[in-house]
């Protein structure tokens, strides 16, 4: 199948932060700077750079519908299956102490998962496939009955080389998700 129509399955997802409602992936980051005087976000974070403080993914099971053809199909994704997601992450906020107090959402966001601001600067990025968003599936295709479905390939698999595109060899695991339509959040400064 090539590009797909998103439909939720049993079980819809929303979004940590922005609370979107029925989706099928969410993932949220957090990142800090690192300037010369603060801390380290993790172990391997260094000065003058943004380090990953906190990472949140989930991903459930969801309907693919081709307009063109009228098939549909479930995509395993949901359970434990692998999943190498291509789904661009937009700022949602946008942290700096020195100009003024926090917002009482990121607050709340930040308690619930018992983590700290500590005048820290940090950037809070979420990304996500809702309903009715256009995806890209690679997996294997199998029929169970009456059902159409995708589920992830039993081993992993490699994209090849393209030396004149710069495109190195890269090994993928399990189904492979890429939102085509990036929703354009802009950063709410805090």
């Amino acid at each position: 199948m090539n590009i797909e129509v998103v439909t939720c399955g049993n079980v819809p997802l929303e979004s940590s932060f922005q609370k979107v409602p029925r989706c099928v992936y969410t993932s949220t980051s957090l990142f800090e700077y690192r300037g010369w005087d603060s801390k380290a976000a993790n172990p391997t974070h260094r000065r003058f750079t943004w380090g990953l403080r906190s990472s949140e993914r989930h991903v459930v099971d969801f309907y693919i519908s081709d307009f063109q053809s009228g098939l549909r199909a479930l995509v395993k994704t949901g359970y434990g299956a692998k999943v190498t997601p291509y789904v661009d992450e937009s700022i949602v906020v946008d942290v700096d102490p020195s100009n003024g107090e926090l917002s009482p959402e990121f607050i709340r966001w930040l308690r619930e998962r018992n983590l700290s601001s500590d005048e820290r600067i940090m950037r809070l990025k979420e990304g996500y496939i809702k309903e009715g968003s256009t995806v890209s599936v690679i997996g294997v295709v199998q029929r169970n009955e009456n059902v159409l479905m995708i589920v992830p390939p039993p081993e992993p698999f490699t994209t090849g080389c393209q030396w004149l595109k710069c495109i190195f060899p890269a090994s993928l695991e399990g189904i492979v998700l890429r939102c085509e339509d990036a929703s354009k959040v802009d950063a709410i400064p805090v």
